[in-house]
């Protein structure tokens, strides 16, 4: 059978196509699945009465099964969602006063294995679907239910979950199509976000193919450092890294690259490596996102306190950058950045390692 939500309109259209069914109908359904967060095709009452019957005899609409709720007092609700053979991903929506952000995860793990992450501490099992990508913000739509006066509830969307997300191209950008397509969900492109470790040839290919907001995880202001808490910087160094950011922004919705990086105490936030990191992103129209370290069990890492925080910002500051310090937020239900972990069945068997040297 054929799951519907693996399509966008261009592939949904393909489908109907195939079937002998006119275009329009793909928008149709596309507003069915995603606007109305219907799965029967029975509730589909604009669509002929054969066509539903027919639907139903060769297509499903199956979002992930949500294993687990997690309601934070601050508000952050997490999602475990069932991927299937004993694995779990995690999804994460954060409330603000002016905007409401849903977390995506992209894959079950991460192989690019950042040492202060605890999805990159669990090792690699597999790329998520489409329609476990853009699953995630449909059992979130339905589990939050709707706003008042017809507001959006989820009004940004962050690939920022588990994962790296321009490892898992086409899926990703099939999903990012739903998300910003005004009969599924018509987010702006300025509202839905990819974050990536650096993969070069994969943040061209965004520039190309569907440019949405990018923020790029950074955590160092030098080769050396960066080698060691973001290991794809050895195949794509810094230098590289900044020209790439220069080029994805002559295609970019917002004219500037979010810059994260995660505080930890002694190991990248002197004041030095703030001057390094101003040199480094001279060239590049950006603001930071300052992220205090979430600590996990073993991570070998602490957050930096909060006097060194302070001096870090005031330095980027100083030299005229907009710097945000992001709030700890789900911490109580792990579910603040870099705490995410869900349930990997480790293919790299990174995690087996890991633990034998805790040992």
């Amino acid at each position: 059978m054929i799951n519907l939500l693996d399509f966008d309109l261009a592939g949904l259209t393909r489908y109907f196509a195939e079937i002998g069914e006119k275009p329009f109908r793909a928008k149709q359904v596309l507003r069915w699945m995603h606007q109305m967060g219907a799965n029967d095709f029975g509730q589909m009452t604009d669509l002929a009465k054969s066509l539903r019957e027919n639907l139903m005899q060769q297509a499903v609409i199956n979002a992930p099964q949500v294993r687990d709720e997690l309601r934070s007092a601050d508000g952050t609700v997490k999602w475990l969602i069932d991927t299937g053979a004993g694995n779990a991903v995690e999804t994460v929506f954060i409330p603000e006063d002016d905007r409401g952000t849903l977390c995506i995860s992209s894959q079950v793990g991460c192989a690019l294995a950042c040492t202060f992450c605890s999805t990159g501490r669990q090792g690699f099992n597999r790329n998520l679907s489409v329609s476990e990508i853009i699953g995630q913000l449909w059992v979130a739509n339905k589990a939050l239910g709707h706003a008042p006066k017809g507001e959006r509830i989820i009004s940004n969307v962050v690939m920022m979950g588990m994962g790296e997300p321009l490892t898992n191209f086409d899926n990703v950008v099939t999903a990012l199509n739903i998300m910003l397509d005004d009969h599924a969900y018509g987010l702006s492109r300025r509202r839905v976000t990819v974050s990536t470790s650096g993969v070069v040839p994969a943040m061209d290919r965004l520039r190309e193919a569907c440019p949405v907001a990018l923020a790029v995880s950074l955590h160092a202001p030098n080769d050396q450092l960066r080698d060691v808490l973001v290991p794809i910087n050895q195949k794509y160094p810094l230098a590289e890294l900044m020209t790439a950011c220069q080029r994805y922004l002559t295609a970019a919705p917002r004219d500037f690259i979010t810059f994260e990086y995660v505080l930890l105490d002694g190991v990248n936030d002197s004041l030095a490596q703030a001057k390094q990191l101003i040199a480094l992103t001279r060239d590049v129209p950006c603001k930071f996102n300052l992220i205090p370290f979430n600590p996990f069990p073993d991570s070998g890492y602490a957050r930096s306190k909060p006097e060194a925080i302070r001096r870090f910002r005031e330095v980027l500051q100083e030299a005229a950058y907009v710097v945000t310090t992001r709030k700890t937020r789900g911490d109580d239900i792990d579910a603040a950045c870099g705490q995410l972990a869900g349930k990997v069945q480790d293919k790299t068997k990174r995690a087996q390692r890991n633990a034998e040297v805790v040992e």
